[in-house]
């Protein structure tokens, strides 16, 4: 059994600004940052900041939580599928 991709966050802007109808170049305008910027979110080429979870929060009426969750699941997913910690011992929690 495979684990699913992670999701980048940029998909789920993307298909919010695909709800609203709200083109990247208009997001990337509104709140003041360069339309490549918001392309490269979209497609999976650039993670967002805390930065860009102020700004794309404020223009689409969310926190910057959301967006900094998204990104830090997306991180943590990518981390477990390509880090072994099985040979780390436990330097806490471990009666001796």
């Amino acid at each position: 059994m495979t684990a699913a991709t992670p999701i980048h966050p940029g998909e789920h802007l993307g298909e919010i600004l695909d709800e609203l109808g709200i083109t990247q170049y208009r997001l990337a305008k509104a709140i003041g940052v360069p339309p490549i910027r918001i392309s490269e979110i979209v497609r999976r080429r650039r993670s967002i900041s805390a930065d860009a979870a102020l700004r794309i929060g404020s223009a689409l009426g969310m926190t910057p939580e959301f967006w900094l969750n998204l990104q830090k699941m997306y991180d943590l997913e990518l981390a477990r599928a390509s880090t072994d910690v099985s040979a780390i011992e436990p330097l806490v929690g471990k009666s001796a």
